[in-house]
């Protein structure tokens, strides 16, 4: 979807519209830039992202979006990591490498209204082409052309000159142009960001909603700590060879997936970006993390009922229920048996709000899951609560246990299959709350 904005043009005023350029649109838009900016070059390094503003079918202004200068000292002091951090989170930076006004389009406030809308969408533009999103923005003003006035009116931060350098292979040498830099964060706080031992989930805009748990404020270390729980679960490998215990290894696994990882590909994947304080704070002794392949087999081999008991007890701890929505929901957990086997089911209590399972059991082909809701609700403290469930829970005995010995409220469903007491609702409802 374009951006659009509104520039004055003497007594005028144009809707300018902002997009990405289309694939059969990047030859002209190379050609422009090659031709019009004073580099004369569009070249740019590693992910890209090109824009283009219009005006009508005109096309206004093209802009550029490239990977982010390796090294900056400036920049680097500014955030305040380290080398190995900035190492495994330089992806989160965007460099805008092209910005061109094309001629005949200079109006005043137009650069500087094109760049904030921009930047508005950048980040989302990112995380849908290359699967993350940008939290810092930076670029590189030539001084003796410019003075970055339109980065500056949008917002920009201006934290000093280079010394100089240009990149030359694997070495940098002086050119004599040192350059302005100027950077933009695209969220709150973006340097304790960059700088925590965990990366903080950002929620982005998408139709399918994964929970996620800010790690940083979790409990991980000392009494009561994810780690020391981890510790109590037996290895099942042998010792020769371990490097990595098997609590750090769960206990990355559990991050992860709180975090928002689904598949051991992305247990991987967060693992790598771990810094050395991330890594001694779950417990491992090495300065690298384990490998995706080490990660999958540990838990292909680890009980998953024994897990799932440590793991759930720890959450109890952590997160108070009363006054809060709980659903509770049977799932048949589908490709998690073997050919002419039934599927196993279970019966899980999922807070609404955090996303969290608070509370699972499996349910045996022998019962159902009405039963098993007292069960799983029997030893959680829920007073305050409402409990949410589908119409098989729709029973007396389940709504007598929520309010009389829990203290809890319920919101259930109810079908035809109970013809009296939907009747009964319906009456009660035209009676005592009319349209």
């Amino acid at each position: 979807m374009p951006a659009v904005m509104t520039v004055s043009a003497g007594q005028q005023t144009l809707d300018v519209h902002l997009r990405l350029a289309k694939p059969q649109e990047l030859k002209r838009w190379h050609a422009l830039v090659a031709r019009y900016h004073y580099l004369h070059s569009s070249r740019m390094v590693g992910n890209r992202l090109y824009y283009v503003a219009t005006i009508g079918e005109q096309w206004v202004a093209l802009l550029g979006w490239a990977a982010p200068a390796l090294k900056c000292a400036a920049r680097d002091q500014w955030i305040g990591w380290s080398a190995q951090l900035r190492h495994k989170r330089l992806h989160l930076l965007a460099n805008n490498v092209r910005f061109l006004i094309l001629p005949g389009w200079h109006r005043p406030n137009l650069a500087s209204r094109v760049l904030a809308q921009n930047l508005k969408r950048l980040s989302a533009d990112w995380l849908r082409r290359f699967g993350h999103p940008i939290v810092l923005a930076e670029t590189f003003v030539d001084a003796c052309r410019f003075q970055g006035t339109c980065y500056r009116a949008a917002g920009w931060k201006v934290l000093g000159k280079t010394r100089g350098f240009s990149k030359h292979n694997r070495t940098y040498r002086p050119n004599g142009q040192p350059k302005w830099i100027l950077v933009r964060p695209l969220i709150e706080c973006v340097s304790e960001y960059l700088c925590a031992p965990f990366l903080a989930p950002l929620h982005a805009d998408s139709k399918e909603v994964v929970p996620m748990v800010d790690v940083n404020k979790l409990p991980l270390e000392g009494q009561g700590g994810l780690v020391e729980m981890l510790r109590q679960v037996t290895d099942p490998r042998k010792p020769r060879g371990v490097r990595h215990s098997v609590a750090t290894i769960l206990a990355i696994a559990v991050c992860a997936i709180l975090s928002g990882a689904r598949s051991f590909t992305a247990l991987g994947q967060w693992a790598q970006g771990l810094g050395a304080e991330a890594l001694e704070k779950l417990g491992s002794k090495r300065s690298t993390p384990p490998s995706e392949p080490t990660i999958r087999r540990v838990l292909q081999r680890i009980d998953p009922e024994v897990i799932d008991q440590h793991i759930v007890g720890w959450l109890k701890e952590l997160i108070d229920c009363k006054g809060k929505a709980i659903a509770v929901d049977g799932k048949t957990l589908r490709r998690a048996c073997d050919s002419g086997t039934n599927a196993p089911r279970v019966l899980s209590a999922v807070l609404h709000q955090e996303g969290l399972v608070i509370s699972q059991i499996p349910i045996s082909d022998k019962t159902n899951e009405i039963p098993k809701l007292r069960e799983i609700l029997e030893p959680l403290d829920i007073e305050g609560s409402v409990v949410t469930a589908d119409a098989l829970h729709t029973q007396k005995e389940t709504a007598r246990f929520l309010v009389e010995q829990k203290g809890a409220d319920y919101l259930f469903t109810v079908k035809d299959n109970q013809p009296t007491v939907r009747q009964d609702i319906e009456e009660l409802f035209t009676e005592d709350f009319p349209p």
